[in-house]
């Protein structure tokens, strides 16, 4: 019985392994990153584009808007709680780089935005919330896996940084990216 069962394991795991069209059970990070970013195809250099609803009032917004800018796009939700922490540290990087033209915006992609207020009130953030109806630009467009998950455009609407999660130990790093793109000219 042993063989029998041994003969069957093997005959699916060879036939598994020769059908090279089954895609991966897991998409590795650097892989979801990496086509994001461009990083190895033709789309190296390809600006970011959606848009979206500002919060509260529903004027729309284009990230194509802001270029020249370096931008941070934090998308987050009501119910992640390292975006309770994460939130009120990107507010100061806004206020600290804002100058030199980081713009710093807050993704939502709650089903229901009317958490939203009580949420801004608990974390006194006063970030620009941009509403991402039904998470369609976080899960097509940024191929959102985390929350929070974080993104550093450059001046020229290229995804440069994708950072998924958060802990303090991540705004030095940020710093240094955010640094390093606003020394960058846009073209």
């Amino acid at each position: 019985m042993r063989t029998v069962l041994g003969a069957c394991a093997f005959l699916v795991l060879t036939a598994c392994a020769r059908n090279s069209e089954l895609p991966p059970l897991v998409e590795d990070r650097q892989t979801q990153r990496s086509a994001l970013t461009g990083e190895g195809t033709s789309n190296k250099g390809a600006p970011l584009h959606f848009e979206v609803k500002r919060y509260p009032g529903g004027e729309p917004y284009s990230v194509a808007s802001d270029r020249g800018s370096v931008v941070l796009l934090d998308v987050w939700a009501t119910w992640c709680e390292p975006c309770r922490d994460s939130l009120p540290l990107y507010e100061q990087l806004a206020k600290e780089y804002g100058p030199r033209g980081l713009k710093v915006y807050a993704l939502n992609v709650d089903e229901d935005e009317r958490a939203i207020p009580a949420f801004v009130a608990a974390t006194k953030v006063a970030l620009p919330i941009l509403v991402d109806a039904n998470a369609a630009v976080a899960e097509k467009t940024l191929k959102v896996r985390m929350m929070p998950s974080t993104f550093l455009v450059d001046r020229r609407g290229v995804v440069r940084f994708v950072h998924e999660g958060f802990t303090e130990e991540f705004l030095q790093k940020y710093q240094t990216e955010i640094e390093q793109l606003l020394a960058e000219r846009a073209e």
